[in-house]
């Protein structure tokens, strides 16, 4: 009997990558907006993982720019901690501001950045640098947030004062986070642009403060009930009717931790392997992802590199690794 097995491949496609942007790595060591220590590790372990070679066999030109070090030169000598509970506000003020100027940088050559991580407090940079990049351009940003959490916390609402907690309400601008970017005019990002996709745990204080600003939000009880590929269609829909830049944060909790137990803040119920790349793939399918990061993956806890190679054969699928060529379905029509 003869067995075919349809595993997925790598096949280098450079022909179809010849007008496709370069991408641009910078890895961002942050952990201090985490509560357990080892994200400092994410970037070295992704690499490690052979995300940059993956992306080369795929035939995109990858320039990978180094580790990002924090400017403390950027903070004011008498600047505070704002009022209510912000572990380690200056370094995170600090990496924050350096973040921005240096996404608001790459984004300006028409490289595609991907931000290897890192503590998802890091996303108060590299969204408000895109912001800064969708602003210079004239065209406005979202931000298609893949997280098990809300990250909407302020410091008055915040359990732990932990900041990886806090990034959706910086960004957004909520009251007591705004010096996290210093003087510089931010950019900032509408709340009902922000779409929170997968979370399955939310902060009482959270709750409400989402549903009030408006921020878009896609549970593990809708995923259950109707599956990723129809909301997210309806989200790619209304960014290619704005014409729009579309960010990406992926948290490794998105997943299920049977798939990724190298984060430091599980939570079961997470995205099965399947869904994770469907909307993977739907995104390459789209063409509208200007920017990604990749967060709060911990090696230190991880189980021989298990989540550090999931998530490089996400961002694989993401751009265009395949198991077979085939048209997009219509999935606006689900």
């Amino acid at each position: 009997m003869t067995v075919v097995s349809f595993t997925r491949t790598r096949t280098s496609r450079a022909e179809d990558r010849t007008e496709a942007k370069p991408i641009s790595l910078l890895g961002l060591p942050v952990q201090e907006g985490a509560g357990v220590a080892g994200a400092v590790m994410g970037p070295a372990a992704l690499r490690t993982a052979g995300l940059p070679q993956r992306l080369r066999e795929l035939g995109y030109r990858v320039d990978d720019l180094g580790d990002v070090s924090p400017r403390r030169d950027l903070l004011g000598e008498n600047e505070n901690a704002p009022q209510g509970n912000t572990r380690n506000f200056r370094d995170i003020a600090a990496w924050t501001r350096t973040i921005a100027e240096r996404t608001h940088e790459v984004a300006a050559t028409e490289a595609l950045p991907i931000f290897l991580g890192g503590d998802h407090s890091l996303s108060m940079g590299t969204v408000e640098g895109m912001a800064r990049h969708a602003r210079d351009v004239g065209r406005e940003l979202f931000v298609l947030w893949l997280d098990a959490h809300a990250d909407f916390n302020t410091p008055e609402t915040s359990p732990s004062g932990n900041m990886h907690g806090m990034p959706v309400a910086a960004l957004t601008g909520e009251a007591g986070l705004a010096s996290v970017f210093g003087d510089k005019e931010r950019a900032g990002v509408d709340p009902t642009r922000f779409h929170l996709f997968g979370i399955r745990s939310v902060d009482r204080g959270e709750r409400e403060l989402v549903r009030e600003r408006g921020v878009n939000v896609v549970d593990m009880r809708m995923i259950d009930e109707t599956g990723v590929a129809a909301p997210l269609q309806r989200i790619l829909d209304e960014v290619a009717a704005c014409n729009g830049l579309l960010h990406v944060s992926l948290d490794v909790d998105f997943l299920d931790p049977s798939l990724a137990p190298g984060v430091g803040t599980v939570v079961p119920g997470g995205a099965t392997y399947r869904e994770a790349h469907l909307i993977m793939e739907m995104l390459n399918d789209a063409g509208l992802v200007s920017s990604l990061d990749i967060v709060e993956l911990n090696p230190f806890l991880d189980d021989r590199g298990k989540s550090a190679l999931i998530l490089v054969e996400l961002v694989e699928s993401l751009f265009g690794r395949r198991i077979m060529d085939r048209a997009p379905l219509a999935h606006a029509a689900l």
